[in-house]
């Protein structure tokens, strides 16, 4: 009786191909057990995406974790050395945190790792595999090189502090040139540095033409072996390298990844279904000398999958918030090009859009623009800072409209007297942002959410303090509340989500370009 192969969902298809292909490769299947104990977790907790891990005491007493990462679990236990190569492909459930649903969600992974003596070949073989990998999917996909060296040898040449890599990284990673200029300008970098690092953002495409053009940007040996490294990768694919693209702006974690880092995307999937890269010092902490590469294929991802859409499809969608911002954001736009034929606040219609300029406007509360975004139900989208720094989307956040501009402010009582003795009551619907605020001042506060009539709450006695956004004041002052601190602007930003930046890049770029263009005039 033959088999159907028609009956198999999209990640069991593509795990029997990818299986053939790894063993075809020379690797090796490794099978781990669902628990592991947790002092390994625990004395290597950097080297994981959270902290936070499933655990539980066994029947002897030992405390075991679910396990949230297969990496080092064949790190620890790979007969890796730096004189021999040791080859392992694996299909593993892992267990993280998910931000969508506060609990942890099973992730089903496929993937390989190289581990001892990686050389040159080792790597180009890797990536091949991932390219591969991507390939065996049956849809249009693109493979994006990073190297680390180029970008923290850039950070070293341009004097960048320790204490604010972490942030300027983050910049660069969400393409935030507005963020980053005023990063380096606080921490004192010069305006060459500055540019320097916003001249990243821009290094993205054929991987040939990127690395050429980054030549001029080399300022020490660090960044020159990573470009060096990046064209030979580029030549070994040879004519396999036309679904690669590099970009210098992709970074990792720096306490992971010490070389090369590259994401793979599917087109219709909305965020990176494959990530990987050059992780040493992982590898070192149990076989010194030894050196890794590998990379993971998230399955799920492969069944989530955006529906098609018979016409248009190609058209740029954008989730505009309703109400007077979006009214704003809409004029904006329409003096660019991208207005339509209808009056979009007068219709009852939930998408409007102007085929000939090739863009779709969704019509959204303002609060969930930035998950249409980022889950890839829009493309791009307007949304204010507030919003994403409260939710944390991962998206790209490519230019500060100066929209909307309020601030983030601490407010209360026109007598409050602040006790440093006892835990503040802050009462706030942004629970994130307060909580990161009061921690950086290292103060203990008790939150209160709230999600309307925040002012109610100090004048009741509900809390102390208030954490809201804050316009002219004139609420506060008619309820005899004052301003105690403005700690974060806020404006409207124009985000994209990391898939749709590649797949629609040129619409994308040119709404950019004319958007900066209208608002630096």
């Amino acid at each position: 009786m033959e088999f159907d192969l028609s009956i198999l969902k999209p990640q069991e298809l593509v795990s029997l191909q990818l299986r053939s292909l790894y063993e075809k490769a020379g690797y090796r299947k490794y099978h781990m057990g669902r628990f592991e104990e947790y002092g390994l977790y625990q004395e290597n907790l950097h080297f994981l995406p959270s902290e936070q891990v499933i655990t539980f005491t066994d029947l002897d007493g030992r405390l075991l974790a679910l396990k949230p990462d297969v990496t080092l679990s064949i790190a620890k236990n790979a007969q890796a050395s730096a004189e021999e190569r040791t080859k392992y492909y694996y299909i593993e459930n892992v267990y993280r945190p998910s931000l969508e649903s506060h609990t942890f969600e099973e992730i089903s992974q496929m993937g390989l790792e190289c581990m001892g003596r990686v050389d040159d070949a080792a790597t180009a073989e890797v990536v091949r595999l991932a390219l591969e990998s991507l390939g065996r999917t049956g849809r249009p996909f693109l493979l994006q090189l990073g190297h680390m060296g180029f970008v923290t040898g850039l950070l070293d040449a341009v004097g960048a502090p320790e204490r604010c890599r972490l942030e300027l990284l983050e910049c660069i990673r969400d393409k935030k040139a507005h963020a980053l200029r005023q990063a380096a300008s606080r921490e004192g970098l010069s305006k060459q540095g500055t540019d320097a690092l916003c001249r990243l953002l821009e290094l993205s495409g054929e991987g040939a033409r990127v690395v050429e053009s980054a030549d001029a940007l080399a300022l020490n040996s660090a960044m020159s072996d990573a470009l060096e490294e990046l064209r030979s990768i580029c030549g070994a694919l040879g004519r396999d390298a036309k679904g690669v693209q590099v970009d210098l702006a992709q970074v990792g974690d720096m306490d992971y990844y010490n070389g090369l880092v590259f994401q793979g995307f599917l087109d219709g999937c909305p965020r990176a279904v494959l990530k990987g890269g050059r992780y040493d010092p992982l590898v070192a902490r149990f076989h010194p000398g030894a050196r890794a590469i590998g990379f993971a294929l998230y399955l799920n991802e492969l069944n989530r999958r955006l529906p098609e859409r018979e016409e248009g499809e190609r058209m740029l969608s954008v989730a505009l918030p309703k109400g007077r911002l979006g009214d704003q954001i809409y004029h904006l736009l329409a003096s660019v090009g991208y207005g339509c034929g209808e009056n979009y606040s007068e219709t009852r219609k939930l998408v409007v859009e102007n085929q000939s300029a090739g863009i779709r406007y969704f019509l959204v509360k303002p609060s969930d623009v930035a998950i249409y975004v980022e889950h890839g139900a829009a493309d791009v989208g307007f949304v204010g800072r507030d919003i994403l720094c409260e939710h944390g989307a991962d998206v790209y956040e490519l230019l500060d409209t100066g929209l909307g501009r309020c601030d983030m402010c601490v407010a209360g009582p026109e007598d409050f007297e602040e006790e440093p003795d006892r835990a503040l009551r802050v009462a706030t619907k942004f629970v994130r942002i307060a909580r990161e605020h009061y921690a950086a001042q290292g103060r203990d506060i008790d939150v209160i959410e709230l999600n309307g009539s925040i002012e109610l709450a100090p004048i009741l006695g509900l809390s102390d303090v208030i954490v809201d956004i804050v316009e002219t004041g004139t609420t506060l002052r008619e309820n005899h509340l004052k301003v105690i601190e403005r700690f974060m602007p806020i404006s409207a930003r124009f985000i994209a989500n990391r898939s749709s930046y590649l797949f629609k890049q040129e619409a994308v770029l040119r709404l950019l370009t004319r958007l900066s263009e209208v608002i630096a005039q």
